[in-house]
């Protein structure tokens, strides 16, 4: 085992993920090696126990969590050593401790702190007060006060009062009392949600949460966001708390003993503790638990949907004409190449106000002609259903498909610096045109040069811990990217950047590389990349696609480290590798167990067959046309019981989003998604769906739309 890798922590992981230890361990040392999760995942299976890549991420993370523990144990033991406070048993609570609650509950009483209540009373003498009261014998409490009183407490109230601010400290900072207090947190805390006052008109749009209260252990991830967005707003008010009385009850049980006057003053100890320290905490506590978890689960169905989105149908190397529409400012048209490269761009006027409609028809055609169209993209924002139409109509002289692509993100990309670099020359409305078009021809390759947040497929994406967000979202497109596999010689430096081992020096360094040497002709030619060094030929290699390459199999996900089995495969038959991929019969006389060595097991050998079956397929569907119902075109057109053709533009916990051509798209509700219970709309749906709606309900004023699936 690598040297300062925590056993104990290993033994941990596999407890909560049901692994054996040799998995996460060869996990563990992979990557503290330098690999990446795409590479460990495709090409380590042997060694993982072929963990895909969820299992990988999650040990990698539960292993860093643990770090995190180790090491705020072992500030918090410097902190208390320091203090000369540290005895045997707490040093072993401390060491043995399994959660960072259960560390913090440990140090809370040794933690500095600002001035309280409890440190003026120590300040002014009545610990030991409060010490006597504690031990719940006196009935006389005013006469044992008489003797704590001085210039600073001239009354016994004073000095009773002091010494239950000492007990209510303690109390607070007791762990048996906060866990109790949280146990009965987890089991029965209600989260109230209640407008602020006078902010009824302005918070309007959080109107369900005026008056609002359900077990926060039931209330779903989008509530939760939805009424702390708009307690951040300050329209209102949230509260997590369970029944008061049974929480005193419990406190009660641990700390009052007999019925004595003393014990009656312990009793208003612990009701105070309660109400002003431990209830406000622990809620606290709960509230950032609430947010931590909806954050995941709204991180989590953000990045199930940039994952389809990214492994939408591409329609492949065609050559393309892109049209992003507009009424007054007119339609953007541009023509691109099979291999995406801009050919032509101008502008036609076919809609209101100038209706050049005649010679925007020549244009288009006489384009299609020059150009050897083969399929057109029309974006889906302002005047799209009207310039579909207007395409619809035409009489083409060749097979035209026709295609209606997002537009989301689109406007994002054209004014960002990426887009200037690739076209410094030409306008935002140009390079919006552009994206339009290649995201036809291959959506993934487009849309990772977009921040995933602008793309439009999340659910409170701008609440939720930024930092979590963007590394999960980046894992997604890096798992994307090397799923799929990437053409180094046609490749953007930002589809590079997610190709396992590469980043934006090596990714910069292919493409000048490429840019003076001309075309790679084989994946041994990476090598003599600037900066490409052993390790990280290792990690992207796989990943990187060379067609018309040198070695057939530097165009499929065959890592070169495995090209001497197959060429040892090919040579038993009396072969060519060449053979082994054209012909089914001869691979299926291959038998793989006669190929495992110590290194090289079954999964390897099966993922190099599947393989050799298909050598640089792409795992994406092909991209089908769709039309959206030819009478609906506004909000105005829809009526209860219609049913209309439409696609899925967004899933969240509680449905999914349907746009049905009428620039407004319509909520499916989890309820209304098939005529069976479904616990996740993802069982039933997905991002881009072709479906059919039956319109239930059309709120115009709040321009809402409610769709069912049901038969």
């Amino acid at each position: 085992m690598r040297t300062g890798m925590k056993e104990q922590h290993i033994v941990t992981i596999c407890e909560e993920l049901a692994l054996q230890a040799q998995q996460v361990r060869n996990t563990l040392e992979l990557l503290a090696d330098g690999a990446t999760i795409p590479f460990v995942s495709r090409y380590r299976k042997e060694a993982t126990g072929s963990l895909d890549e969820v299992q990988i991420a999650a040990v990698k993370a539960r292993y860093d969590r643990l770090l995190e523990i180790d090491k705020r144990r072992e500030s918090i033991l410097h902190s208390i050593e320091e203090q000369g406070k540290l005895t045997g048993e707490l040093k072993h609570q401390i060491e043995t401790a399994k959660s960072l609650s259960e560390l913090e509950d440990l140090y809370l009483p040794f933690k500095p702190k600002r001035k309280t209540r409890a440190s003026v009373a120590r300040e002014r003498g009545l610990e030991p007060l409060a010490q006597q009261l504690l031990k719940q014998t006196e009935d006389d409490v005013e006469t044992l006060a008489l003797k704590f009183l001085t210039d600073e407490i001239p009354d016994v109230k004073d000095a009773l009062q002091g010494a239950r601010d000492i007990i209510a400290e303690q109390v607070n900072e007791d762990a048996r009392a906060r866990n109790a207090a949280r146990h009965l947190f987890a089991k029965e805390a209600i989260i109230f949600s209640k407008v602020v006052k006078n902010k009824e008109t302005d918070g309007e749009k959080y109107r369900d949460y005026f008056d609002f209260s359900e077990p926060l252990r039931r209330c779903p991830s989008h509530r939760i966001l939805a009424m702390l967005r708009g307690k951040d707003e300050n329209f209102l008010r949230i509260s997590i708390e369970p029944d008061e009385g049974k929480a005193l009850d419990a406190l009660n049980r641990m700390f009052v003993k007999g019925r004595t006057a003393a014990a009656h003053q312990v009793e208003e100890a612990v009701k105070d503790s309660y109400k002003r320290l431990l209830q406000p905490s622990i809620e606290t506590e709960f509230e950032t638990q609430a947010k931590e978890k909806a954050d995941d689960d709204a991180i989590r169905v953000f990045a199930d949907n940039l994952r389809q989105l990214l492994l939408m149908s591409p329609l492949g190397q065609k050559n393309v004409l892109a049209i992003d529409p507009g009424f007054r400012t007119g339609c953007k048209v541009v023509c691109l190449d099979a291999q995406g490269n801009l050919l032509h761009n101008e502008t036609i006027y076919p809609h209101q106000p100038q209706n050049e409609v005649a010679a925007a028809k020549r244009k288009i055609i006489a384009l299609t002609e020059l150009y050897k169209i083969e399929a057109i993209a029309i974006g889906n924002g302002t005047a799209g259903r009207e310039t579909e139409r207007f395409i619809q109509s035409m009489v083409f002289g060749r097979d035209l498909q026709v295609f209606v692509v997002s537009e989301s993100g689109a406007s994002i990309y054209s004014a960002s610096a990426v887009a200037r670099e690739e076209f410094p020359n030409y306008d935002v409305t140009v390079r919006g045109a552009v994206s339009i078009g290649r995201r036809l021809m291959d959506p993934l390759a487009e849309l990772v040069k977009i921040d995933p947040k602008s793309i439009g497929v999340g659910q409170y994406q701008h609440d939720v811990d930024q930092n979590k967000l963007k590394l999960s979202l980046d894992t997604v497109v890096e798992s994307c990217v090397n799923l799929v596999g990437v053409n180094v010689n046609t490749a953007s430096k930002h589809l590079l950047l997610y190709v396992s081992g590469l980043g934006p020096q090596l990714a910069q360094n292919i493409v000048d590389y490429r840019k003076e040497k001309g075309m790679f002709p084989s994946r041994k030619a990476l090598k003599d990349v600037p900066r490409m060094g052993a390790k990280a030929f290792e990690q992207c290699a796989g990943f990187l696609r060379i067609p018309d390459a040198e070695h057939p199999l530097d165009n499929s996900a065959v890592h070169p480290e495995s090209y001497h089995i197959v060429e040892t495969m090919a040579a038993d038959l009396n072969a060519s590798v060449n053979d082994l991929l054209k012909d089914e019969k001869l691979r299926q006389q291959i038998q793989p167990a006669k190929y495992v060595t110590d290194n090289i097991g079954l999964p390897t050998l099966t993922d190099i067959l599947q393989e050799l079956a298909k050598p640089g397929l792409d795992p994406r569907e092909k991209v089908k046309t769709f039309e959206f119902a030819q009478d609906v075109h506004r909000l105005e057109d829809l009526k209860p019981g219609m049913e209309l053709p439409g696609i899925i533009t967004n899933i969240t916990n509680f449905g999914c989003f349907v746009d049905v051509g009428v620039k407004q798209d319509g909520l499916v509700h989890i309820s209304q998604l098939a005529d069976k219970y479904v616990s996740h709309p993802s069982e039933v749906v997905k991002l881009n769906q072709q479906v059919k709606v039956r319109v239930l309900e059309v709120d115009m004023s709040r321009r809402r739309i409610a769709f069912s699936m049901k038969k």
